[in-house]
């Protein structure tokens, strides 16, 4: 299958975090739900970096269990508690999901889980069997 592919109009900021839009190939949809930094026990990992690479250790997951991977992803969506300065959490991000680029929404929400300092979820396409 093919891999999503990066939409960078000319005359607008080229981020080498993310693209502005993804192509996705034609096929399945995977919609990863809100991943948190929990581990496989269950706990809450402490810290925005930690926590960050932890969610996004789970997002990877799911795309393996799918049959699908960062490559195929077109959108994570990003959400912080209120307050939060993303730098870490940037860091973090390139630590597990490297120089991946796709298309990324950032925004400020109350947390679901007490202590929960970040959540993330993604759009991806999964490769036919």
């Amino acid at each position: 299958m093919e891999e999503a592919i990066s939409v960078d109009p000319a005359g607008m900021y080229r981020s080498p975090a993310f693209a502005q839009g993804m192509i996705l190939p034609a096929g399945r949809t995977l919609y990863v739900g809100g991943q948190n930094g929990v581990d496989a026990e269950g706990r809450l990992l402490d810290g925005l970096g930690p926590q960050t690479e932890q969610a996004l250790r789970n997002v990877l997951t799911v795309l393996a269990e799918a049959g699908s991977g960062p490559e195929h992803v077109a959108k994570l969506t990003i959400y912080l508690a209120p307050g939060i300065d993303p730098s870490d959490g940037y860091a973090a991000t390139a630590t597990v999901w490297g120089g991946r680029r796709t298309a990324v929404t950032v925004l400020a929400v109350s947390p679901a889980r007490p202590g929960a300092l970040v959540e993330i979820d993604a759009i991806a396409a999964v490769p036919s069997p």
